[in-house]
């Protein structure tokens, strides 16, 4: 669209941003092409000649030789970039030049040698974080840490079971067609995590190495987690780190969370036994969690995902920056999904653990705002994303892992006053055997119907079946919502 005469006049009036700048002439061309390359760098914006700092738009004469040394200026420009300038009279013989750069499709771009950055309404040479972040996006498509081969790594250090578990989970969710065999490289090839013919990829360690054979090879797989005195990292009350798959990890991670978080007690109308419910909603917790496992900068040697339960708040913390553009505010409005880690992103998508709309963080907020919370606040601090969930006033600082201490319900219409006591959380005896039963008649059972089945509280039913899975007798297929229970020995 051409340029009118207007809407020079209206940018002019609008001073200068991070996508405008003035220059008085092509006289400082050089200084005005180091901004264009940072608009390159950034989200693009646009140069006016001819018009002063304060934004009076006085337009220059401009004449041929005008035009071609400001072409010779942009071939300093690497890699090559065609700027668009558009020419627009403001008075008789005067012309205010419109330079317009939008942001490269090869980033990032150099001036000179030199690559630069846009700051508000400044212009400034990158940092060399930013150069080497914006270098590892633009070879993202072809070359990242998780599509490399794990050297030495044969199918010998990888968990089958697990494997195996992906595989059916991904036929019953019709995101995969069924092999027809169940051997293990013809599932990693299925799967897309063989690299340079038949060798195993990075990704493929991460999903589904054995315990604790990641070492020495990859000790960033692993969880740290932490249950902290007060508000501040001072004492420890549990701390404890794991090395594995990053399914497993996950599995870890949430049974921390079950056996931590203090739980919510009610009492409702027509039943003898109190409700019990975790504190946060476990579906965004779970959520949370996935996306730490998936989106972490595995290439961090000393990189983790951390689970820091404070007094006041929780935090799930995963090493590495966020990329393409995002920020912690964009992640809780619509964005598109383009994840650091597609193979491992992809996998997790198959399982039927996450989504690839880019609608996770949305869905926690969503979650946390059905269950009456504030959604969680997200920063990216000291190299890492940190999700921050805070814990209800009035809960701050119970003991974890059990019951609140006050609860109250309503029967005949009547308060029933205050209710103390701890839930038994006793899974000896028949509760896990009764759980086993139950699951094997019925793989779909919540949690709740099971509570109501066996007349237990839910806590109870939570550690009985964290029992279970410890010992290797249940195993949980898909998500909360959505998938059952794979009984593994009644």
């Amino acid at each position: 669209m051409t340029v009118t005469p207007k809407q020079v006049t209206a940018w002019a009036a609008s001073g200068e941003s991070d996508a405008l700048e003035f220059k008085k002439s092509t006289a400082e061309k050089d200084r005005a092409c180091r901004t264009l390359c940072a608009f390159a760098n950034g989200h693009g914006g646009r140069v006016l000649f001819g018009v002063t700092p304060a934004g009076k738009a006085v337009g220059q004469t401009v004449s041929d030789r005008t035009l071609e040394e400001l072409a010779q200026e942009f071939q300093g420009f690497e890699p090559p970039l065609f700027p668009a300038v558009e020419r627009v009279a403001v008075a008789p013989g005067l012309d205010v030049l419109v330079v317009s750069m939008a942001r490269s499709a090869r980033v990032p771009v150099a001036f000179r040698g030199v690559a630069y950055e846009r700051v508000l309404n400044t212009t400034r040479a990158m940092p060399r974080e930013t150069y080497q972040r914006l270098l590892l996006e633009e070879l993202h498509a072809t070359e990242r840490w998780e599509n490399r081969p794990a050297e030495g790594w044969d199918v010998a250090r990888l968990d089958v079971r697990e494997m195996v578990l992906t595989l059916e989970e991904s036929i019953r969710r019709g995101r995969m067609e069924d092999p027809g065999t169940r051997e293990p490289l013809e599932i990693l090839r299925g799967l897309g995590l063989l690299v340079q013919g038949e060798r195993l990829s990075r990704a493929a360690a991460v999903l589904f190495c054995k315990d604790e054979t990641p070492l020495p090879d990859f000790p960033q797989l692993q969880l740290k987690v932490a249950r902290f005195k007060g508000a501040a990292r001072d004492e420890f009350l549990d701390n404890r780190q794991f090395h594995g798959n990053a399914f497993a990890l996950m599995r870890k991670a949430e049974r921390f969370l079950i056996e931590s978080l203090p739980v919510a007690g009610r009492i409702v109308p027509g039943q003898m036994a109190r409700v019990d419910t975790p504190l946060l909603p476990v579906e965004a917790l779970r959520e949370a969690l996935a996306n730490a496992f998936v989106h972490r900068d595995y290439a961090i040697g000393g990189g983790s995902v951390s689970v820091a339960l404070y007094d006041d708040r929780l935090e799930i913390i995963s090493i590495g920056d966020l990329h393409f553009g995002l920020t912690p505010e964009a992640l809780l409005r619509e964005h598109e999904s383009r994840p650091w880690n597609p193979m491992i992103a992809q996998t997790f998508y198959r399982r039927g653990i996450i989504e690839t709309w880019g609608r996770g963080t949305l869905k926690i907020g969503r979650l946390m705002r059905e269950a009456g919370l504030e959604p969680p606040s997200m920063v990216v601090r000291n190299g890492a994303v940190v999700v921050t969930f805070a814990l209800p006033q009035e809960m701050a600082g119970k003991t974890p892992g059990k019951t609140t201490g006050k609860t109250t319900g309503k029967t005949t219409g009547k308060t029933t006053g205050k209710t103390t006591g701890k839930t038994t959380g006793n899974t000896t005896g028949k509760t896990p055997e009764g759980v086993l039963r139950l699951l094997a008649k019925t793989p779909d059972l919540s949690v709740p119907q099971l509570a109501a089945h066996l007349d237990k509280s839910e806590l109870t039913i939570h550690r009985a079946i964290r029992k279970l899975r410890e010992s290797g007798r249940l195993e949980r297929i898909g998500p909360d919502k959505g998938g059952y229970w794979k009984v593994l020995d009644e």
